[in-house]
């Protein structure tokens, strides 16, 4: 467990878990969990196989990690609802592994294995609206209530396909569903894709999160996309905001060739 994930955990659990107390008071059985979470991973073919795995592995330590449970049992509830869903093409959106009710290490470990045993299947393009409208629709069917709702988006391209991204967005803000971002930026150029370039943490900035508190974590690395994974969820439990190192660049500089979009 690195020292961010401990000082950072811990603390912003604490101070969330203080902050909204009060405000649970008057709602103590409204909600049955504290966050409603769809994690929407793009498994699109501009991700090359050993991408999507190592996507999914990322997903899978992160929510076994201790840092991830200290964030959600020091929620005023004590448990998340979460639920991973892979997506593509605007008709490819599958749960690798449906709603689930986290509460503690055992539930965590439990959902990880669910998603790490899933068979891993693909799409041609990138419906990034389509995933983020069928995301939408999942917290608003399911069986839970919290006070917040968070969709986490993935990609590593522009969207090629599918619902508008304003009209995507449009309904998640009337559903009062925050999307947030993270953008792999990859060096990579597989068979079936094709660079495209862009400043993809821009893209996401502009066009794809929405909500207040909204925002993009880029990942460039094998490395920084674990860290980044960790981080994200932390921060989105605990109800925080990323510090401003953690954001990245600044998006009006344009993109080198080592921050582009890949694209079927």
């Amino acid at each position: 467990m690195t020292g961010f994930g401990v000082c950072f955990g811990v603390a912003a659990a604490a101070l969330f878990a203080a902050g909204a107390s009060a405000q649970y008071d008057d709602f103590t059985y409204d909600y049955d969990v504290d966050v409603e979470l769809v994690l929407a991973v793009d498994i699109s073919y501009s991700v090359d196989e050993e991408e999507a795995r190592r996507q999914r592995e990322g997903y899978v330590a992160a929510l076994a990690s201790e840092d991830v449970i200290r964030s959600i049992q020091g929620g005023p509830l004590g448990r998340i609802a979460v639920t991973y869903v892979e997506w593509a093409d605007s008709g490819f959106q599958r749960a690798a592994a449906d709603w689930t009710v986290i509460a503690s290490e055992e539930d965590a470990l439990e959902f990880a294995a669910r998603v790490a045993a899933a068979p891993l299947e693909r799409g041609h393009y990138t419906a990034i609206g389509a995933a983020i409208a069928d995301s939408v629709q999942r917290i608003e069917s399911n069986a839970h209530s919290a006070p917040r709702r968070i969709i986490d988006i993935s990609g590593d391209g522009p969207q090629n396909q599918g619902l508008p991204l304003e009209q995507a967005r449009a309904r998640a803000d009337a559903a009062g569903v925050v999307v947030n971002g993270l953008p792999v930026i990859s060096t990579g150029n597989g068979r079936w894709v094709r660079p495209v370039e862009m400043n993809l943490d821009g893209y996401f900035e502009e066009n794809v999160i929405t909500g207040p508190g909204a925002f993009v974590l880029p990942a460039r690395t094998e490395a920084e996309f674990r860290e980044a994974i960790l981080r994200k969820l932390v921060i989105e439990i605990a109800g925080a905001l990323p510090s401003p190192e953690e954001l990245g660049r600044d998006p009006a500089r344009p993109a080198t060739a080592s921050e582009t979009g890949l694209a079927p």
